[in-house]
């Protein structure tokens, strides 16, 4: 089921299953800012990626002396979340563990998205809570995909001097070597070939924001990062869409961990403990000031 909240200017989206985001619509401008999805190009929109993001080696880890089976980027996009608040402006999503949840994710948890549209801007707010009698660790990250044309560029508040992880092709594992993205600029731009290798995965940048920006029109979209340590950008080579992807967790490498608790970049949580994680996207409508 699909639900909505609007104002003047703007209508947002957001489906139950995954609590995904379907919908950013300008009214001003009367365009769709987000990538409307195609089974032949990429069929997502805006995936929660929950308890991993990327991908486990082999698909699997080990959890006091047991072993589990993961999907990539986890369970979160695959699951039915449950409308628990409406108002004018905002929309709760909740899911919760369950038996099926249990057999590959061994913690009880409540993971809470609140859907919340100001004007025009739009503020996600992620909420996991630790059910458990112990520690609790899990990886978070946001992957909304927005339409753009070859040419748009993804521009930072900073100067930032940067390298992407690099991904091996065939298992989608981080591999060892890095390649230069940025050299004390502010600016990268959306080629047909940028992607062949898989998504940049930037860390240790000191920009709260980017800003999606084309030189052919005055659209934009200003995005924050939240805290965030990892940014993914990525997108089926040559299509026009980008995914602005702020994360807390990143692929597995090749090096097997003898316990998930080791996984590098893993979020850990304390009994009764909430992790909040927010990203906010506001839409500039140049032709349409506010």
């Amino acid at each position: 089921m699909i639900y909505t909240v609007e104002n003047g200017h703007m209508s947002v989206s957001v489906k139950t299953k995954g609590a995904e985001l379907t919908s950013v619509y300008s009214k001003d401008a009367e365009f769709e800012y987000l990538w409307q999805g195609d089974p032949d190009i990429w069929y997502g929109q805006a995936p929660i990626l929950f308890p991993i993001v990327g991908r486990l080696l082999d698909d699997k880890y080990r959890l006091g002396g047991a072993e589990y089976t993961m999907p990539k980027h986890g369970l979160a996009r695959k699951r039915e979340f449950e409308l628990v608040s409406k108002s004018d402006n905002s929309l709760v999503f909740e899911w919760t563990h369950d038996d099926e949840t249990l057999q590959a994710y061994p913690y009880k948890f409540r993971l809470i998205v609140t859907y919340l549209l100001s004007g025009k801007k739009l503020s996600v707010k992620h909420e996991v809570v630790n059910e458990n009698d112990g520690y609790m660790y899990f990886s978070l990250g946001a992957h909304p995909g927005f339409n753009c044309e070859m040419g748009d560029y993804i521009e930072f508040d900073e100067p930032e001097t940067l390298e992407t992880e690099k991904i091996d092709l065939v298992e989608a594992l981080r591999i060892k070597d890095k390649a230069p993205v940025l050299s004390n600029s502010k600016n990268i731009i959306i080629t047909e070939d940028i992607f062949n290798e898989d998504a940049l995965i930037l860390s240790g940048y000191k920009s709260k924001n980017v800003t999606l920006k084309s030189e052919n029109h005055g659209r934009a979209v200003n995005f924050s990062l939240g805290d965030a340590p990892y940014l993914g950008i990525w997108a089926k080579p040559g299509a026009p869409y980008v995914c602005i992807e702020p994360w807390y967790g990143v692929n597995d490498d090749f090096e097997k961990k003898d316990d998930f608790s080791e996984k590098y970049q893993i979020q850990t949580l304390a009994k009764g403990e909430t992790f909040e994680f927010t990203w906010s996207a506001d839409i500039i409508d140049a032709e349409f000031p506010d």
